[in-house]
């Protein structure tokens, strides 16, 4: 690492110029992939939030099975719960509408689902009513509507008061309300639905496959079950995409750089391999000087990350976890090295005798 350190400090700007390019482009991949998770969550986390092993939708004659366009009778119900190895049902209804608040705030986009109560707990049973004519708030239905415990919410033209504030659940980008069963079907009858259940929360350990083949189901784990939501494979996809995209300009630009610089110092590299110096210790110096830069770069780039994403947590949905901080900055060091790799051909197919003048 004599030559790596030695070109550090005498040409701080170059390596600060490139330092500050991997810094920014940390910088837009860890920025993405915290919003990218932050809609996600906002997507699904209610889904994700229901108990059970399995999720079970109704499985359509053609195509794929759909959270919107599922529809569960108490047959099927029924047939699951007989299932031999099947320890636990859940049915839960899911609609979306419009709710008021009793302050004659504006109408707010509302995801209704109808939860039994005493379910076995989760995000999203916790927030259940004990009566037809209460409802639970998730944190983000409470904000938007801006009513507590005890005040008023009116939907589809009932009014319910609200018995319980809970934790955040979101369901295609709304906030969840819960209605007992009861209310959840009437609502859902005068949305034009039919006030059957869209989804069995299913938990047990029995022959999965045979049971939803008997009753026309689908059932898949809560994470499997997330394609059948219309909005998470084309958000995710597309900012997935994007992300890939931006490792790739990392590693291109990295290997650029230091495949430039390489061929910079090949003359130094020479005089080393001239000297006696091994094409393993030469390699050493070279991604040991990429690591450098690298792991400073990148490190101020999360660094940025983190301090904007808690400030723009308030206003945008952004997650800041280790998923959107520590895994992009390990991706990123792995391309960099692999990028920086490239110049490696320069360094193991350096001539000794260049340095010693053969080309003079």
């Amino acid at each position: 690492m004599f030559v790596a350190w030695r070109d550090l400090r005498s040409a701080r700007g170059r390596f600060v110029l490139i330092g500050s390019v991997v810094a920014l482009i940390t910088l837009l991949v860890g920025f993405l992939a915290g919003l990218t998770g932050g809609l996600a969550t906002q997507d699904v986390s209610a889904v994700l939030g229901l108990p059970g092993d399995r999720l079970v939708l109704q499985q359509p004659v053609d195509g794929k099975p759909s959270f919107s366009e599922s529809s569960i009778g108490t047959s099927t119900v029924a047939a699951w719960r007989d299932t031999a190895g099947v320890d636990g049902v859940t049915p839960v209804g899911i609609a979306q509408n419009r709710a008021t608040g009793a302050r004659g705030s504006s109408a707010v986009a509302v995801a209704l689902f109808g939860v039994p109560h005493g379910a076995p707990r989760s995000v999203t049973t916790d927030l259940a009513p004990a009566t037809d004519d209460t409802v639970g708030l998730s944190a983000g239905a409470a904000a938007d509507l801006h009513v507590g415990v005890g005040d008023r919410v009116t939907i589809t033209g009932t009014t319910y008061r609200v018995a319980t504030v809970g934790g955040d659940a979101w369901y295609s980008h709304t906030p969840v309300v819960a209605l007992s069963p009861d209310a959840w079907a009437q609502a859902d009858r005068r949305l034009g639905g039919d006030g059957t259940a869209t989804v069995l929360a299913v938990s047990g350990t029995p022959d999965w496959a045979a049971a939803a083949a008997r009753t026309h189901t689908a059932a898949a784990s809560p994470l499997m079950s997330l394609p059948a939501l219309q909005t998470f494979t084309s958000e995710v996809g597309s900012l997935g995409l994007m992300i890939v995209m931006l490792f790739g300009v990392s590693a291109l630009v990295v290997g650029a750089f230091f495949t430039v610089w390489t061929m910079q110092r090949s003359a130094d590299i020479a005089v080393l391999k001239a000297l006696g110096a091994s094409d393993a210790s030469l390699v050493r110096d070279a991604l040991g000087q990429a690591l450098v830069v690298l792991v400073v770069g990148i490190g101020v780039g999360i660094g940025l990350v983190s301090v904007l994403g808690a400030l723009a947590g308030g206003t945008l949905p952004f997650l800041l976890s280790p998923l959107t901080t520590v895994l992009p900055a390990s991706v990123m060091v792995v391309l960099g090295l692999a990028g920086a790799a490239v110049a490696l051909r320069t360094v193991t197919r350096a001539d000794p005798l260049t340095a010693l003048g053969s080309n003079r």
